[in-house]
This record gives C-alpha cells, structure tokens and sequence, in this order.
C-alpha cells in the first residue's frame, strides 16, 4: 500500500473521506513524491524552477585576493611609496616591497606583498609619499577580501530542492556556473468551471466575473508550474469529462463542481476518466469540499504539445468555485503538490504570535486571512469564502486551529498570493 493510500485510510470508511487539515496536506505532498526529470538550461533560463541538485562552486570566490575599498595597496608600515595603480580587470603589477604603495581600485586583484588596503578617505598623500591619516589604526589583511573568503572550488553551496531565484542566479554565475540542472515545471492547465462566469465586464443577473481566472495562473507560476492553459468549461457533464480525457498536464486544477449541486459534476467526470479519488473533502474553512485526484497517463500527447513526453503520474486539484474558499484549496492541496513534483524542499512552518484572539471554527481548521504588527498577527476583515477584499490586504494566512487561538498563542503562517 503506498504512503498516499496510508493516508487515506485514516479517514472515515466513506471513500477516502474528509481528512483533517495537516492530513490532506500530507496526502498531497506524498502524492507527488517522485520528482518531474532534471535537464540543463542556460542560466538566463532557470529563473523560479528548482534545482535538480547541489549548486557547487566551479571556482574559489573571491578567485584571488581583491581590494574591499577605494585606496591604496600597502606593504608592512607606513609612510609608503607609491608607485602605480591597478584597476578591477586587470593584472596585479609586480610584487610590492615593504613600504611600497600603488593606487587599487574597489575589487582590484591585490599584488602579492601588500598587506592591507588603505582607504582613500584615510590617507592623504605628499609628493609620491603616502601617509596613514591615523584615524584608524590600520591592521594586517584591513579592507582585503582574501581568495576563497566565500567559498572554495568544489564546495557546495545550496542544496538541491532550493528555488532558483535572483540571488540563486547571481550567486551561480559569481562561482562560475553558465548552465544549471533544474527540475522540469510541472505542466498546469487550469479549468474554470461554470455557466455564471464572465471574463469581462460588469456582473449582471446571475452572472458573476471570475477572479481565479486572472489571481491562480500568477500564483501557480510562483510555485514553479507551467500553466499551459486556462479556459472556461460550461456546466456540461460531457464537455467536463471530455476535458479531463483529452488534457496531457501534470496538474489539472479545476474551480466549482466540487460539492453535490445539481451541476457539480467533477466527482461523476472524474470517476469515467477512470481517476482514483486520494483527498474527497478537508476539515478546513473556508474550502472544506475540495479534492485531489490520481489521474490516468496521458496516452496520446501531441508532438507540439508543452506536455508532450510527460511521465505517467498526473493529477487533479479540485478547488471549490469560491474565491477565497479557492485560495485555501491552493495552500492547502495544489501547492504542497507543485513543490513535490518539482523538487522543492519543505521549509520549516513560519510562526507567529497571534495579537488577539484569533476567531476559529468548532470542528475544523481555519485559514484566516491576517496581517503583521509589532505584537503579532491580527485578522483582517472580509474573510467569508466568496471574499478577496481581506486577502487583498493581507500579508499571510493563519493556521487557526479548531476552537481558534488565544492571544499571544503562536500560529502557522501560510504566504498569501
């Protein structure tokens, strides 16, 4: 029995039934546990993927001694000689002796004998004559970056799991690194499911615009997927299961059709696309009928597709159609999937205190949207399922356990999008 199935026995007798919050994120975790392949990419092209393994260090760095300032170069005891300049990008001059000088600019290679660097701003010269201002006292290796200060050739630097983002480029390219071997981005295509969604314009009667059109294929990408596409699908069983037959992506992720409505089809669709249900249900509000799914290989990806040659292990995240009740499906199944599959490290939950009382449901966990103050988290208005005013202001999600959290208890944080 695999580690997912485990999970899901946990739960009620009733199919896989409704799993406790921590549950379900476990479940989706575990469910996408075999990293997508690594390849190699040009560096310009790895920004937001993951590395496939350890960043090591290609050279020492700094490669050689540098100057940490604007100065002078100086060997043993002042007053000193100068005679020369060196500049950032070009060859140290000659060996200095004691009491030779020569002008350096700031990450200029250092000449073999200097032992420290004098800043402009501290010496003043006389003729050819350089003399230590004493405002302070200059001491062997002052303003010097010495060779491998950083790291050394061969070391490792980051380990593999770890986002690329801009300081993982610079830090890559400082060490010598033109190309990295990252994780393929787990393929996403995203479909909004409903007869009342506009995509532009005012609502009218019965009518509503779609938000998780425009707020879900940014966040998604954050998390390092490709969203191949993102198209409405009408209430139609038909439609919803040819959908769900015919998509290539790793991920599907649909919103509505969740629950028992009269048009909530997903459960029926998902069952004929021979899917096998690992999540049906989460002890969390908002959100609470959202589910994961086991889909069926794709078979038949075309040539030019982005998904063409996928692996066979695919999913479904079903997202409730409530906007913010869709924000903590995401936090909750979607995204703890996303990092699995491509690679990522699970970081240590953040904590922190609650200011006041944080409001909670009876039974279930809570995902209150809150924002930081000096005496910790405080929840923010707005925060019913079809709500996004409080998580437009919000800086984080509480993790509010069942009962709520008193004052100065300490309570996970989610990154909001």
């Amino acid at each position: 029995m695999s580690a997912v199935e485990q999970t899901a026995v946990a739960a009620p007798s009733t199919g896989p039934g409704v799993l406790s919050w921590p549950q379900a994120r476990e479940a989706a975790r575990r469910a996408g546990l075999r990293p997508l392949p690594a390849i190699g990419l040009p560096l310009a092209e790895t920004l937001g993927r993951t590395l496939a393994e350890p960043l090591t260090a290609l050279t020492d760095l700094p490669a050689f001694d540098t100057s940490a300032m604007d100065g002078w170069a100086v060997a043993g005891p002042g007053p000193w000689r100068v005679a020369g300049r060196v500049l950032a990008g070009r060859a140290a001059s000659a060996p200095l002796a004691d009491g030779a000088a020569v002008e350096i600019a700031t990450g200029a290679q250092l000449p073999s004998g200097a032992t420290a660097v004098l800043r402009r701003e501290h010496g003043r010269t006389d003729g050819t004559l350089l003399h230590d201002r004493g405002l302070h006292p200059l001491t062997t290796g002052q303003d010097v970056r010495p060779r491998g200060q950083e790291c050394r050739r061969g070391e490792a630097l980051l380990p593999g799991g770890v986002p690329v983002g801009p300081a993982v480029l610079g830090l890559a390219a400082a060490c010598g690194h033109d190309r990295l071997a990252v994780r393929r981005r787990p393929v996403v295509e995203l479909l909004l499911l409903g007869d009342e969604l506009l995509a532009s314009g005012l609502p009218g009667p019965g009518l509503v615009r779609d938000a998780l059109g425009p707020l879900l294929p940014p966040w998604l990408r954050a998390a390092g997927a490709e969203v191949a596409e993102v198209r409405s699908v009408r209430d139609d069983f038909g439609l919803l299961r040819d959908a769900l037959r015919h998509s290539t992506a790793d991920i599907v992720v649909t919103t509505g059709g969740t629950a028992a409505g009269p048009v909530d089809f997903l459960h029926r669709a998902l069952a004929e696309a021979g899917a096998r249900l690992l999540v049906d249900g989460v002890a969390v509000r908002p959100g609470h009928p959202m589910l994961l799914a086991q889909l069926p290989s794709a078979e038949f990806p075309s040539a030019g597709s982005a998904s063409a040659g996928l692996p066979g292990e695919r999913h479904l995240v079903g997202l409730p159609g409530n906007p913010l009740a869709a924000v903590v499906g995401t936090v909750t199944l979607a995204l703890p999937l996303l990092h699995a599959r491509s690679g990522r490290s699970a970081g240590a939950p953040a904590l922190a205190p609650a200011a006041v009382g944080l409001p909670g449901h009876p039974v279930d966990t809570r995902l209150l949207p809150v924002r930081r103050t000096a005496d910790g988290v405080v929840p923010l208005a707005f925060d019913g399922p079809a709500m996004l005013r409080g998580l437009a202001r919000a800086e984080a999600l509480a993790v509010v356990p069942p009962g709520g959290a008193a004052a100065g208890a300490p309570v996970e944080l989610l990154e909001a999008p």
